[in-house]
């Protein structure tokens, strides 16, 4: 299903003003993914019930005095083929909008699926994410 840009732009800015890069092709996940560190990667989603409590959670978690290299997402319905690519790295995981994994090497280290994401509340989720980057991260802000 695709859904209408101007319904998704303000759900995409939740993410990009934090400094999340919008990956929108296949290419460009793969690169992303690449990079030195811990990736972040949110596969964002227009779902109210728990993408409306994965985004906030998310801008709470990234405000930690330590947070993953590089901040990549892709919406979910929108670039299909990017979004494919992305949950070809979350081997072992079935797909689900919203996830949010972390991602070393290519390696899911973490991941937090919509079943993860639902009933909690944002506080709840960046606890949760919280936690994973201090396991796996060493980018001090």
């Amino acid at each position: 299903m695709r859904y209408d840009p101007r319904m998704v732009q303000p759900m995409r800015e939740e993410l990009t003003t934090l400094g999340f890069e919008e990956v929108l092709t296949p290419d460009a996940v793969d690169e992303a993914v690449k990079s030195d560190g811990v990736v972040m990667v949110v596969v964002n989603s227009v779902c109210g019930c728990a993408a409306g409590k994965a985004r906030p959670g998310v801008r709470l978690a990234v405000q930690h005095d330590r947070i993953p290299n590089k901040l990549i997402t892709v919406f979910a319905g929108m670039e299909m083929e990017a979004t494919d690519r992305v949950r070809s790295y979350f081997s072992g995981y079935p797909p689900s909008s919203p996830q949010i994994g972390l991602l070393k090497g290519g390696q899911v280290v973490y991941l937090m699926e919509r079943q993860d994401i639902e009933g909690r509340d944002a506080n709840a989720i960046a606890d949760k994410l919280v936690e994973a980057f201090d396991e796996h991260c060493t980018k001090a802000v």
